[in-house]
């Protein structure tokens, strides 16, 4: 087991695990606003976020899980055109 599992595990430090993930994911939001902007609305970007988001929720290890939902995301968005 990671010390990140181990930590998710005994509950502790999980508020800063959860404020750094949740500014990670404000920075995926912002980028994929700025390259679906032209094409996409606020609600379709979001619930593309989302819905990467929430398909990594049962996850242990969380330090990747940013990057994943961006590269997910796009994936979604760019499906969509």
């Amino acid at each position: 087991m990671t010390a990140e599992a181990a930590i998710l595990q005994s509950g502790e430090n999980t508020v800063a695990i959860d404020a750094r993930e949740k500014e990670a994911i404000r920075a995926v939001a912002e980028r994929l606003a700025d390259a679906y902007g032209a094409t996409r609305t606020p609600e379709e970007i979001e619930a593309a976020i989302t819905e990467a988001h929430a398909s990594f929720t049962d996850r242990p290890v969380r330090d990747f899980v940013p990057v994943l939902v961006e590269r997910k995301a796009r994936a979604a968005l760019d499906k969509r055109t």
